[in-house]
């Protein structure tokens, strides 16, 4: 085989042509067009480029939070047309506490969808859950800060199991999970025993988390200032660190605009709220979790693992991922958020009772977890799912209320909704496929 060299470079030619160096090897044809990362245009052109991308994501079914933001706009708009008391500070302070206990149970279960799987024991998880921290609180006597981490434990403990035989068994998540449902609400009415209904006294620890309020008008506009300023450094430093790497970043102008909305939505809660009681505690505890959790899903490995084994699990068990205890830390997150969720619950009703984690608990859980934008395919969805799904969910329930509507009729308009949030993820993803980004 006889090789040309190109006597000027002193290397090989390919037919004669003159090799420069890398840069020529492709050379660019004349009327080609060059092709440039959209998210570029973000660090290129500024503001201006983020409204492109912002566009250009939508065209290609990447939707985001933007339906459900859109959808509780229009449902508060609706009600408060209806019923100047809906946006009131005491009907606004009741929906703060009432996102806590199923919000909480809501957010386990966005850990078990982003994975592309299902848990259906929460409900009875948050039950047993209740009632062990009353039976041991209130029966045995037993401390209510042992009372409360035994609770959490047991949903921890039997979430892993559910894990287990999933992920080491091979057994399907929904059987597995639907068999949870069967066993640990008949073991909920097994430790209440007869009584059926436990109090919970006024003065106890747990009883404050849904029933305190930081009265001081200073207690409300502080969390709202320092969760803008928190979120303000957050995107700066993070925008700094990207360009120092030469990745796309947001633009100053994008943070400003993004940490003034923030500002205008936290600082009216905290005016709003302030006109009734306070901040709530179960309010804090609930946006608190929530935080916590996103910084675990997008900073952390462990959350990234999370992502890609919804993505596809054998590209995850190929890339090295545990693929069986991860699927175990999930399930076993989804009972610890389940109990913790059962134990707000049982704060904000001052019982555990033989329906705890019964009636539509479980529907509500994962419909808030859809509704607010986590895909039920895997792979893609935020913690802050759950609050967006339980404001939708909870402002329709709220304003039917003021309305007198009838309980069927707000079960048949929640149904709706998520069937409009599934059509919605669904065809989004069929338009990212098309635009070939799914």
């Amino acid at each position: 085989m006889t090789t040309n060299v190109d006597k000027t470079n002193g290397g090989p030619s390919n037919g004669g042509n003159k090799a420069s160096g890398p840069a020529d090897v492709n050379p660019v044809a004349k009327d080609a067009v060059t092709v440039v990362d959209p998210r570029l245009l973000v660090r290129q052109e500024g503001f201006k480029g983020y409204l492109t991308e912002f566009g250009r994501k939508m065209r290609s079914g990447d939707l985001g939070a933007v339906p459900v933001i859109v959808g509780i706009a229009i449902i508060w708009a609706v009600f408060q047309a209806k019923d100047s008391a809906f946006l009131s500070p005491k009907n606004l302070s009741d929906l703060s506490i009432l996102l806590g206990g199923t919000g909480m149970i809501s957010v386990g279960i966005v850990f078990v969808l982003l994975l592309g799987e299902i848990d259906l024991s929460v409900g009875s998880l948050s039950g047993l859950a209740a009632a062990t921290l009353a039976v041991l609180n209130v029966n045995h006597g037993v401390p209510e800060g042992i009372a409360v981490l035994a609770a959490l434990a047991s949903g921890a403990v039997l979430g892993a199991l559910h894990g287990f035989f999933f992920a080491k068994i091979g057994v399907p998540a929904f059987v597995v999970t639907l068999a949870g449902l069967l066993a640990w609400n008949g073991l909920m009415l097994q430790v209440l025993g007869t009584t059926g209904t436990i109090s919970i006294a006024d003065d106890s620890f747990v009883r404050d988390l849904t029933a305190h309020y930081f009265s001081q008008l200073i207690a409300a506009y502080g969390v709202a200032a320092l969760a803008t300023a928190g979120f303000f450094l957050a995107q700066f430093l993070d925008s700094r660190r990207r360009k120092a790497v030469g990745v796309p970043s947001r633009p100053l102008s994008e943070i400003l605009v993004r940490t003034g909305v923030l500002a205008v939505i936290t600082f009216t809660a905290a005016w709003r709220l302030n006109e009734y009681k306070g901040l709530p505690l179960a309010l804090v505890i609930f946006v608190a979790v929530l935080v916590i959790l996103d910084f675990v899903v997008r900073r952390t490995s462990y959350g990234r693992k999370v992502i890609a084994l919804g993505g596809s699990v054998e590209a995850a068990r190929r890339a090295g991922i545990n693929v069986v205890a991860i699927r175990i830390s999930v399930y076993s997150l989804a009972g610890l958020m389940a109990a913790f969720g059962g134990i707000m619950i049982a704060s904000r009703i001052g019982s555990a009772s033989q329906q705890a984690g019964t009636g539509n608990l479980l529907m509500e859980a994962i419909a808030a977890a859809v509704i607010g934008g986590t895909s039920l395919f895997g792979g893609r969805g935020s913690v802050w799912s759950a609050l967006l799904g339980m404001l939708v969910i909870g402002s329709i329930s709220s304003g039917m209320n003021l309305l007198g509507v009838a309980n069927s009729v707000q079960y048949m308009i929640t149904g709706g909704v998520l069937l409009a949030a599934v059509v919605i993820d669904s065809v989004s993803r069929r338009t990212q496929r098309s635009a070939g980004r799914g």
